[in-house]
């Protein structure tokens, strides 16, 4: 399956940007990493189009840990995406891209010291928190600096997808995330709401890559909601940010049919709509 400017020329090659792969291949030597730049720019509006067009207040993050280069952080600035970052590596690509900070969101299941201070400096709009410990460092980290960290929580809503084991990221067991079926997140949601150094916004969950099956995104979105719903009754707290992660599967073989991202948008956006008149 061809995108953006890929074709099969005339000798039988794959061509993209008008350029010949085996030509490339031939000038710069193998492996060689060619980015179609117009199919990327479709793939940022397709998912902008499908979800503003059914939620009001939406945005669209680019996962840096796919492939993250100045370039590419300033085509994704330019196409009006947000930014996810997992390291300290990819941050500072980003700020060297000049990517706008108060878009990126920082990432990371075992964040540093230095990872952690560097997003508190830098400004990054939101750091993910991904386990107890983390709140902790962050809250001194941000008392040090004179800052307050505006976060989210990621955790684990318990879904198991159809996918690969090893990027599997929001069952039970996962090394990611602070599980639902325990106390263990609502115990982080409390410790936030208790520092006076953070500012909790709202929750996220990713529930893994390569994933086909879009009844999976249905049901990680109404256990994300209800745990809001849950938070709110506790801790009479409104969070106002609901960060639904997770890896739409793309065709790897010509047997491969991947959902589309209208598909996608829609399942996310009416569980949403319909868990709203229930919970909200």
């Amino acid at each position: 399956m061809l995108f953006g400017t890929q074709r099969i020329n005339a000798q039988g090659h794959l061509e993209i940007g008008g350029c010949d792969a085996v030509e490339l291949a031939r000038e710069f030597g193998t492996p060689l990493y060619v980015l179609d730049e117009d199919a990327l720019r479709e793939a940022c509006r397709a998912y902008k189009q499908s979800f503003s067009q059914r939620l009001e207040a939406v945005e669209i993050c680019y996962a840096g840990k796919a492939l993250l280069t100045t370039a590419i952080c300033r085509v994704v600035e330019q196409e009006g995406l947000g930014l996810d970052v997992a390291s300290a590596g990819e941050l500072y690509t980003a700020l060297q891209a000049g990517f706008p900070t108060a878009r990126i969101k920082m990432h990371g299941n075992f964040k540093s010291d230095l990872e952690i201070r560097m997003a508190l400096e830098s400004g990054v709009g939101r750091i993910v928190i991904d386990s107890i410990s983390e709140i902790d460092r962050l809250a001194r980290a941000a008392g040090d600096l004179g800052r307050q960290a505006e976060v989210l929580i990621r955790v684990t809503p318990g879904i198991k997808v159809q996918t690969h084991s090893y990027i599997a990221t929001g069952h039970l067991d996962t090394k990611f995330g602070l599980s639902m079926a325990s106390s263990v997140a609502m115990d982080a949601v409390q410790r936030c709401l208790q520092s006076p150094q953070i500012s909790l916004k709202g929750i996220h969950c990713h529930i893994g890559s390569q994933i086909f099956g879009l009844d999976s995104f249905a049901r990680a979105t109404e256990l994300m909601v209800e745990f809001m719903a849950k938070v709110r009754d506790v801790h009479q707290v409104e969070l106002a940010e609901l960060d639904m992660g997770g890896g739409l599967g793309i065709a790897y073989t010509s047997e491969d049919t991947p959902p589309t991202t209208e598909e996608f948008a829609e399942v996310i956006a009416d569980a949403l709509l319909a868990l709203s008149l229930i919970h909200i």
